[in-house]
This record gives C-alpha cells, structure tokens and sequence, in this order.
C-alpha cells in the first residue's frame, strides 16, 4: 500500500469540476452496544453524535467521519485504512485501552500497517510512512 502524491486542492473532479468532499465510511455490526463500546476504545473518543438508536458516527479527520450501524446481515466485511502521522504512538494509545493488534505489516516500501479487527471482524488499519527503519518485512 503506498500513498499517492497530493497537488493542488483536495477534493475529486467531477464532470471536469472540482468539489469538494465529505467522505462517511460505514461499518456494518450486528450488536450496536457491542460494537460501541469497541469503537469507543478504538478511537479514545465517545461518538461525535448519534444520528439514531442504531447508528453512532466519529468525526476521524477532516471532512471523514467513520459511523457504525447495526446491520447484522452485513456485519464483518468492513475493511478501512486510515493514515496517520505518528504510528507508533497511535498503536500504544489504543493498546493502553485494551486493544491489540490483529495484524501488523511492513511493505517493500517502508510503509507500515496495524490492523484491528472489531468484535464482527471488520478491520479498520492504521498505515503509517516509513521510516528510517522500517522494520521487518
């Protein structure tokens, strides 16, 4: 997994115009508290607001909001990456409130991944840049 290059504003072109974008990543979970509850730990933050009974949505970055919704019929097949500028520190963060890494990966190009998976099994990483060391392969 490798980053692409940004120039120029942010956004998408469509139509030949640029727009800009608001991204809501969903995340399908078959038991709503459940999943809160780990979600909550996850990003260290209670919910930035509660659309409903059964949907909950953190504000992640700027302009991306990552919301989950019990829908057990979908539950599981999420799989999200969100970077961030300091890894490691992210990693210990979620770690001191009790969640632990599924998988961890270093790509040929020094980028790095730490992937957790919620009680259903989707995944949502954290990819960081490389560094001067990165790691195994």
């Amino acid at each position: 997994m490798s980053v692409p290059a940004r120039s120029g504003p942010t956004g998408i072109a469509i139509y030949g115009r640029r727009m800009s974008v608001d991204l809501f990543a969903g995340i399908p979970v078959s038991e709503f508290e459940t999943a809160r509850a780990w979600y909550e730990r996850l990003w260290g933050a209670e919910p930035s607001f509660l659309p409903n009974d059964t949907e909950a949505v953190w504000d992640v970055v700027e302009h991306g909001w990552v919301f989950i919704e019990r829908r057990p019929e979908h539950a599981g097949h999420a799989m999200h990456t969100v970077f961030v500028e300091d890894l490691d520190t992210r990693v210990a963060e979620i770690g001191a409130r009790g969640i632990e890494p599924a998988d961890r990966e270093t790509y040929s190009n020094g980028v790095q991944k730490v992937t957790y998976r919620d009680p259903d099994g989707n995944e949502i990483g954290f990819g960081g840049a490389a560094t001067d060391d990165p790691g195994p392969a």
